[in-house]
Formats: structure tokens, C-alpha cells, sequence
């Protein structure tokens, strides 16, 4: 499940091989998509929230438009083996929205243009399954892949081979890598909406709105990523400046699958097969707070636009809502699934929290 920069509508996709719009306002939905021949895996919404990507475990990626419900385009064979990430480059860095990348077990990498809908590069190098890509905010993309490598790989330049040049490789990672997060994630996200969902309509004014949000987060401090793995560890990276890592973060006892920046980037928190969620500063890859309570693997995290919550989803059937000042104990129980909860997204304008099952349901939590 995945909510669009604006938060209005929620888009799903599941094992039925259709891509769902629904309204969050009435919990109905407004067009159901077909056209995949296989299991959805990922989906990501454009920065301007015009276009939904959607990747399949045929390799196969479709572009839809959210006002109707067609497919933009006809259907990509992006790649040979199933397709594990999507990301949309980010607004400040292009105002048409048009470029993506995708990772696929196929051990590549690609970088698409959707307007042509040609692919501009091919990644290659992983010697194994790229488990999942980041686009960042200084024109650079990261890959993690199951050959216990990061790969970081130039997307922009005037020349031609600048796109997808290799830039640097970090390794320090003894089993694969799970899952990457960048500081700057939420406000690549968003692009040019601000916490209420609202944005400039002209694109010149939007685009200026998407540079002075992300120029905000960056006076921060450096583009910081982190990057969880199967070794039960996370290293903590400042991957502009150097390819060794700043810190290696370690507490949890089994796999890292997944995590999560806060919007304000001062904390992130990462969720793993022991049951616990892990809280960590992240200005300096400190430990601040474990969070237990679950009883059963943590999935997924996913933090509020204020960053003041997070919610975390899990294979015991419920997801748990928690205060970052308050570490103890979950301020809410959110029950309700009759099965493992495997995707969670809290709508970027703050209304909503979506997760969604293998009971087949999706939820939609207000606050």
C-alpha cells in the first residue's frame, strides 16, 4: 500500500495481479487496474503525484495515471527476473517527474525514462539479486544487493556515460543486504507538497517549492544513509564523502528488514525478525530506544509527517502505534487483521495510517 505526496487517494497492490485507487475519505475504491499477469511487488508514487508505478514478479512495470484509472503507455518488459524496487527521481532535480529506476533479481539495475519509455542506463556490476534501490538527493542512486555489497552510481551529467557510472561501492556487510534508508527520503518523497497535502499548481512554482524544501533538509548536514542486512547489523554511512562507514550499528538478534527515516531526519528506526523495533539517532547512528512488544516478526516501520509517532506492523496480525518521547510501551494497539500485516504507509498530510494483510484487507487508521 502506498499514499501519494498529496495523501488523497491510497494506491494497493496484491497477489490478484490488479493495482486498486482508493478514496481515503469513504474507504471505497475508485478504479481497479488490470493488466498485470503476475503477483504486484512494489509500487511508488511520482513526486508530483501524477503517475503510480507499478512492478510485477514477471518484470514487468506499468505506468498509471490515478485520475482515471488507465495505464499510461503499454506495459514495459523491464527485466528478465522478477522486479524487487522502484524509485522516481526526485522533483528539485528534474521538474517533468519522468525518470525512474528499477532493481530486479536479475542482478541489474536500470534507469527509465517514462515519457520515451526507453531504458537510459543499465547498472550492472551486482553479482547477485539487487534487493533494493534509493534515488537520492544529490543525484546519486544506491543499490543494496544479496552480494553483501552497496553500490552508488552517478544518475545525472553532461556527458552520455556519466548516467549510470559506477561511483563508488561499500561493503563492510557480512550477509545481504535488506533494505536502505536516506535521510532525506520523506522530502523526496513528497516533492513539492508541504504537511497539509497542498502545493503550487503552476510546475515552475512547484518545482521551486521542491528545491526549497529539499535545500531545508540539507542544511542539516550531508546525505546520511543506513543499511540493513540478514548479519543482523546496520551500518551507518556518509557515502558522498567516504565509502567506509561511520558506525556499525548493532543490538538486533536476527534479520533487519526494514528501515525507516523520520521526516525530520533526527532519528531513524529499524524493524527485524526478532520481534523488536529499534530506535537510533540520526545525526550520529547513536542508540536511543528498543521498542517490544510484538509478538511476532516486525515487517515494517513507517513514521507520522510530524515525526512525533511511528507505527510499526508485524507478523503477530496487528500493527502498534507508538510516541517518541515515551519508549515503554505502545500508546495503541491497532487490531483488527485476521492475519500477518505486511505493508503499513502513513499518508504524508497526516490524516490516515494504511496497512494492509495477508487476510486480504487493507485498513485505514485515523488518528
Amino acid at each position: 500500500v502506498s499514499f501519494p505526496g498529496d495523501g488523497r487517494h491510497l494506491a494497493s497492490g496484491g497477489g490478484d495481479t490488479t493495482v486498486r485507487f482508493w478514496d481515503v475519505n469513504t474507504s471505497l475504491p475508485r478504479h481497479t487496474c488490470r493488466g498485470h499477469r503476475n503477483h504486484i511487488l512494489c509500487l511508488a508514487w511520482s513526486p508530483n503525484a501524477k503517475r503510480l508505478v507499478s512492478a510485477d514478479k514477471n518484470g514487468v512495470l506499468i505506468l498509471w495515471d490515478p485520475a482515471t484509472g488507465e495505464k499510461v503507455g503499454s506495459p514495459i518488459k523491464a527485466h528478465s527476473r522478477w522486479i524487487t524496487s522502484v524509485a522516481w527521481e526526485p522533483m528539485h532535480r528534474n521538474k517533468l517527474c519522468e525518470r525512474l529506476v528499477t532493481a530486479s533479481k536479475d542482478n541489474l539495475v536500470k534507469i527509465w525514462n517514462t515519457r520515451t519509455q526507453r531504458v537510459e542506463a543499465t547498472l550492472s556490476g551486482h553479482s547477485d539479486s539487487v534487493e533494493c534501490c534509493r534515488w537520492g538527493g544529490e543525484g546519486l542512486i544506491y543499490s543494496g544487493s544479496r552480494d553483501r555489497t552497496i553500490k552508488v552510481w552517478g544518475a545525472e551529467g553532461a556527458n552520455h556515460g556519466d548516467v549510470g557510472k559506477l561511483v563508488k561501492t561499500l561493503t563492510g556487510h557480512g550477509h545481504r543486504v535488506n533494505t536502505l534508508a536516506l535521510s532525506c527520503d520523506y522530502v523526496t518523497r513528497t516533492g513539492p507538497f508541504d504537511h497539509t497535502g497542498k502545493a503550487p499548481a503552476d510546475p515552475d512554482a512547484a518545482f521551486a517549492k521542491a528545491v526549497e524544501r529539499y535545500n531545508e533538509v540539507k542544511s542539516q548536514g550531508p546525505e546520511r544513509l543506513v543499511s540493513g542486512s540478514d548479519d543482523f547489523t546496520l551500518f551507518y554511512w556518509h557515502p558522498r564523502e567516504s565509502k567506509k562507514p561511520i558506525k556499525r550499528l548493532t543490538g538486533h538478534q536476527q534479520a533487519v528488514c526494514s528501515i525507516s527515516f523520520s521526516p525530520d531526519a533526527r532519528h531513524f528506526a529499524s524493524a527485524s525478525f526478532d520481534k523488536k523495533v529499534k530506535v537510533w539517532d540520526g545525526r550520529n547512528g547513536n542508540f536511543v530506544a528498543t521498542l517490544t512488544g510484538h509478538v511476532g516478526a516486525v515487517y515494517c516501520v513507517s513514521w507520522s509527517s510530524d515525526s512525533r509517532y511511528l507505527v510499526s506492523a508485524s507478523k503477530d496480525s496487528t500493527a502498534k502505534l507508538w510516541q517518541v518521547r515515551d519508549y515503554k510501551k505502545a500508546k495503541e494497539t491497532l487490531p483488527g487483521h485476521a492475519d500477518e500485516v505486511y505493508a503499513l504507509d502513513w499518508s504524508p498530510n497526516g490524516t490516515a495510517v494504511a496497512s494492509g494483510s495477508k487476510d486480504r484487507t487493507i485498513k485505514i487508521w485515523k488518528h
